[in-house]
């Protein structure tokens, strides 16, 4: 999704690191001689308001919500698909840093996959634990609105497909 992707007002969309939120306004700002139109983005799950300015929106990772559909390769994923496992934790932590910003809801539960494994193994430092924790909020919140289910469901539908590769659902820190 390059750059040249725009989006509504009442668009559902997803604001890497952030959140889901929708697309409340689209209002157009003076710098100096610089004129800017930015997107008014209403996160969910803290009603949270941002400013994403039209020309940052790619680069932020700025997208729409998964379709419904997708969220069956995601879940199948989640319960057989292989994880790359990196060692280093500085390299792992920027590949995956990297994943959470412009990877999609793939990227995302690959993130999530793959710290979850991790972390039955042995504890996460301070910034994987919050990385998980964001990973998680952010697939549970996409998985309901895709599915248009409530996020308690969603959270039952991680748990089973990550049951399936005996990983446990990690509880929100």
């Amino acid at each position: 999704m390059g750059p040249c992707t725009t989006f509504h007002i009442g668009d559902k969309v997803v604001y890497p690191n952030h959140g889901v939120g929708t697309i409340e306004n689209i209002s157009t700002r003076n710098f100096g001689a610089q004129l800017e139109r930015f997107y008014l983005l209403r996160l969910s799950y803290n009603s949270m308001t941002v400013m994403v300015p039209f020309s940052h929106a790619g680069d932020v990772g700025l997208r729409k919500v998964t379709k419904g559909t997708e969220v069956n390769r995601i879940l199948s994923f989640l319960a057989t698909g292989e994880v790359k496992r990196t060692q280093d934790w500085k390299d792992r932590f920027k590949e995956n840093s990297e994943k959470m910003r412009v990877g999609g809801l793939m990227g995302l539960a690959e993130v999530f996959k793959e710290l979850v494994i991790l972390q039955t193994a042995k504890p996460l430092s301070f910034r994987e634990k919050k990385m998980l924790d964001c990973a998680r909020r952010m697939l549970i919140t996409e998985v309901s609105i895709a599915r248009a289910i409530v996020e308690r469901e969603s959270i039952d539908l991680l748990t089973r497909s990550l049951a399936k590769a005996n990983l446990p659902m990690p509880v929100a820190m």
